[in-house]
């Protein structure tokens, strides 16, 4: 039988440790730095914004808004330029909510586009690896992230990667849009 949130809790509370991630070359701090203090399990889990399909803004945005769009997936990007050469997200034009959800027509539809738009993705140049993440715990509507790393820059490889886009300053408007554009180029 799987461990419970409690039994994990009552097993971590007082075992709390830092991994030695500060002496990996891409840690993205310096300093002392230490976990904060595990916080007991919640009653339910807090609702995801546009849970259900209820004022789901994936759902409402209009395609113009979207870089790419089909009759099934919308790809689009942030509202400001990121850090990183390219953060992009692709959503299924339809409201799920886990990626078990979708069929299997969808999912083997969705295989093709994870690659299809990671080469679009690296077309932009000096592009060292897209990271192509799955994470859901804000927007309840499914979206993948392509997190494009800058070639030749180490320090920013692996799963720091969404860390040091929050961290560097944000791309020039001008290279932003025309990465932006070599993405659209390259998807037509």
């Amino acid at each position: 039988m799987p461990e419970t949130p409690e039994e994990l809790y009552a097993r971590a509370k007082d075992a709390l440790r830092m991994p030695p991630v500060h002496e990996w070359e891409t840690f993205p701090f310096e300093g002392e730095i230490r976990p904060r203090e595990l916080l007991p399990p919640v009653e339910a889990e807090k609702p995801r914004v546009g849970a259900g399909g209820v004022d789901c803004w994936a759902c409402t945005t209009p395609d113009e808004e979207f870089l790419w769009t089909n009759e099934r997936w919308r790809l689009g990007g942030l509202d400001d330029p990121p850090a990183l050469p390219m953060v992009l997200l692709l959503f299924p034009r339809a409201h799920y909510a886990e990626p078990g959800d979708l069929s299997d027509e969808l999912a083997a539809e969705l295989g093709m586009l994870l690659s299809r738009f990671e080469r679009a993705v690296r077309s932009i140049g000096e592009i060292g690896r897209v990271h192509v993440c799955r994470w859901g715990d804000g927007s309840e509507h499914l979206h993948w992230w392509f997190l494009a790393r800058p070639a030749r820059i180490p320090q920013l490889n692996g799963s720091f990667a969404a860390i040091w886009d929050d961290v560097l300053p944000p791309l020039p408007e001008e290279i932003w849009r025309e990465n932006l554009a070599a993405v659209k180029a390259a998807l037509k």
